[in-house]
């Protein structure tokens, strides 16, 4: 693909959800990488002001959550920081377009996504509502179950550990029913753990999502634009694909294209695209799975701002298609841009 002619764009990141860091690691890149393709950007922490040349640096040499920028932002009870840069940073309404690489939090929920159309600001990615629906968990598994896309039996709220296993069994995940990045998930072994984790993944006044574990082989499939993108295998060092894992070199093996069968290849695309449309998602999103001994592919979640470190799957699913860093970033943005008409007129999703 050749390259686009030079574009204004804000990279927002940061802001001040638990997947601070992960999202200030995956800002900085896709702002290199845009970039290297010729565009005039800017990084603006969400959870404060426009980063400077030596702070992204820092985050580009120290990796997720060891530069020297806060990675927990000063936080406000009933604050929405992620909300108010739409009106406190200038460059947002200057740039034709914002790249939002913003992970949990407001800036995932669907909130920046509202802000940024109520003052006419292009953006890329999905817009409220999709991000909405794929934020909590609950919702969106009742979605998928609706559409017909397998998913593991699931229960939401401070339910008794003893309650839970006997309708779950053991061993059980128990995450927030809300976010992302593995961060408060655990595999509880029994009903006392189950009861711990609660505390864990409920802390700052969460939902809880309990959910059965199914054990087989992990796979994540992406969307960019209507392409879905090669399927990728995870095989993580430790029994889960946890917070570690998922962003320390080394911690797991991601083969893409997965060595699959072409059957099981298409069923795994399909099932993602399904679920990209059912939920709403926009421009690109990634889809989760677990296969069971069976065969069986079951849905975990799909997330609307997949990760774009260096070590995220995303990335690895475009280059196996052909797509190499620079280029996937570009993409995304001149969708973004593309959409700004649409969305400031009101008529919804794309189709």
């Amino acid at each position: 693909m050749s390259v686009a002619a030079p574009m204004r764009v804000a990279v927002l990141l940061g802001g001040s959800s638990d997947e601070r860091g992960v999202s200030l690691a995956s800002g900085c890149e896709v702002a290199a990488a845009l970039r290297s393709r010729g565009h005039d950007v800017i990084a603006v922490d969400a959870a404060g002001q426009p980063l400077s040349a030596a702070q992204e640096s820092s985050i580009l040499e120290s990796g997720i959550g060891k530069a020297e920028i806060p990675l927990h932002a000063p936080s406000r009870a009933g604050a929405l920081p992620e909300g108010g840069v739409v009106t406190r940073v200038p460059e947002l309404g200057d740039a034709e377009v914002v790249f939002l690489a913003l992970h949990g939090g407001a800036g995932e929920d669907g909130t920046v996504q509202t802000l940024l159309e109520v003052a006419g600001i292009a953006y890329a990615g999905s817009g409220p509502l999709g991000c909405a629906l794929a934020m909590d968990k609950d919702l969106s598994k009742r979605l998928l179950k609706d559409a017909g896309v397998d998913t593991p039996d699931w229960i939401v709220g401070r339910v008794p550990g003893g309650e839970v296993v006997a309708r779950l069994g053991l061993p059980v995940i128990v995450k927030p029913a809300s976010g992302g990045s593995s961060v408060r998930l655990t595999l509880a072994r029994s009903a006392g753990e189950v009861d711990v984790a609660a505390e864990l993944a409920g802390a700052g006044g969460d939902r809880v999502l309990h959910e059965r574990y199914v054990e087989g082989r992990e796979f994540t499939v992406g969307i960019l634009g209507g392409e879905v993108l090669p399927v990728v295998e995870i095989e993580p060092e430790h029994e889960l694909f946890d917070f570690d894992c998922k962003y320390e070199p080394g911690m797991a093996r991601e083969t893409a294209p997965a060595r699959i069968p072409d059957d099981t290849a298409r069923r795994l695309r399909s099932a993602a695209l399904e679920v990209h449309r059912a939920l709403r998602l926009e421009h690109f999103s990634r889809v989760d799975f677990m296969m069971d001994d069976c065969g069986r592919a079951w849905c975990l979640e799909a997330n609307a701002l997949p990760g774009l470190t260096g070590n995220s799957l995303l990335p690895k699913a475009a280059a196996a298609a052909g797509i190499e860093f620079p280029e996937l970033c570009e993409r995304i943005c001149i969708m973004g841009r593309d959409a700004g008409p649409r969305r400031r007129a009101g008529t919804g999703a794309e189709p």
